[in-house]
């Protein structure tokens, strides 16, 4: 069984970060080699139906944006900014220290929000 995002052939690569540039025209060729080489050809999933670079949320940092972020977070169980940065992608060594922390905090105050109790006027009761 192929790895997520693994379900290509080795020479297949090439094409998948040609495939990326055309559906993402935003994306530059070093920003697409990086997506496919990290998440194969569950890049698309992360990209959605974006048209623009605004589209994927913040940008922390040599082109991690928020939607890969929360993909992460979503779908790898990533907590903090170490576990993106140096547990599934090495960008640590690219984000400088100011941009590491800032990821941090975005990613605690989500977690945050999302432990918080929800208020459901529908089920509550006076």
């Amino acid at each position: 069984m192929p790895l997520p995002g693994g379900d290509f052939r080795h020479d297949e690569f090439g094409r998948l970060i040609g495939a990326l540039l055309t559906a993402y025209p935003f994306l530059n060729p070093r920003w697409a080699r990086r997506l496919v080489r990290a998440y194969g050809t569950e890049a698309r999933e992360i990209l959605g139906a974006a048209r623009n670079a605004e589209d994927l949320g913040r940008r922390f940092g040599h082109d991690l944006t928020e939607a890969e972020v929360v993909w992460l977070m979503e779908r790898e169980w990533a907590r903090s900014a170490a576990d993106v940065l140096w547990r599934r992608s090495k960008l640590g060594l690219r984000l400088d220290a100011g941009e590491a922390a800032a990821l941090d905090a975005w990613m605690e105050a989500r977690n945050a929000a999302a432990r918080a109790p929800r208020h459901d006027p529908v089920t509550e009761t006076v």
